[in-house]
């Protein structure tokens, strides 16, 4: 599958746990992925889910070289900030996604989705759900690759019956867990357009990421202020 024919196929089409799922898949079977961003319209959710599935992938592969055994303390210094980078802009885009389903289905108020305390617009008999839908479908990003990755497995010729055998049941259980996540998913969708729930855009702030809050990059800062204070003087 080719970009262009994953954009064709997705493009403004409505969010359900098959779309979600159907998606990821195309996304992780396509040669270019995840280091060429697939591009869809600024008002198309899917533009954020798959901003939100890249930053996961790439997330993942950082994750791998970050546990090596045999690089040098600066490489596993550039994985850890490129991984602190990648969390930061799925977390972003998860609550984009949010954003974009809540304007969809008329439960915020559109004047302030982009704010940190956007307005929910929900009747009185609505349940809050405790989970948004755009991080369920953060899950399930993560279900996909845990199932690609436990699939490569299924399948190692440098390893036993044994193992192929377990890697089989964990790849079972993987996608049993990724299909329930779904049918909540839809559940959630469902009940909160016929008025019955309903979800909120949860600011993350990663304080770490930020100078302004991580009390060590503060201190930092202030000790560079000082030193450059000295110099002057």
């Amino acid at each position: 599958m080719s970009a262009s024919s994953i954009q064709q196929q997705f493009a403004n089409q409505p969010v359900t746990a098959a779309t979600v799922k159907a998606f990821h898949d195309a996304c992780l079977a396509w040669s270019g992925w995840p280091k060429t961003m697939l591009e869809f319209a600024e008002a198309d959710v899917w533009r954020w889910v798959a901003t939100n599935h890249r930053n996961n992938c790439l997330l993942w592969d950082e994750e791998d070289l970050a546990r090596r055994t045999r690089a040098s303390d600066a490489e596993i210094t550039a994985n850890k900030r490129a991984i602190d980078g990648y969390n930061q802009a799925r977390n972003d885009a998860t609550e984009r996604v949010d954003e974009f389903l809540l304007m969809s289905l008329g439960l915020i108020d559109p004047a302030t989705a982009g704010g940190d305390q956007p307005v929910a617009r929900v009747g009185a008999d609505a349940r809050l759900n405790s989970e948004t839908a755009g991080s369920m479908m953060d899950r399930m990003s993560i279900m996909a690759l845990k199932i690609k990755a436990m699939t490569a497995q299924t399948v190692r010729s440098d390893v036993d019956d044994a193992h192929r055998a377990s890697s089989k049941l964990k790849l079972a259980r993987l996608n049993e867990q990724r299909d329930d996540l779904g049918a909540c998913l839809d559940r959630l969708l469902a009940d909160s357009k016929a008025g019955r729930a309903y979800f909120k855009v949860y600011r993350q702030f990663k304080m770490y990421n930020d100078p302004r809050f991580n009390p060590v990059l503060v201190a930092e800062q202030a000790a560079a202020r000082k030193q450059a204070q000295s110099a002057q003087q």
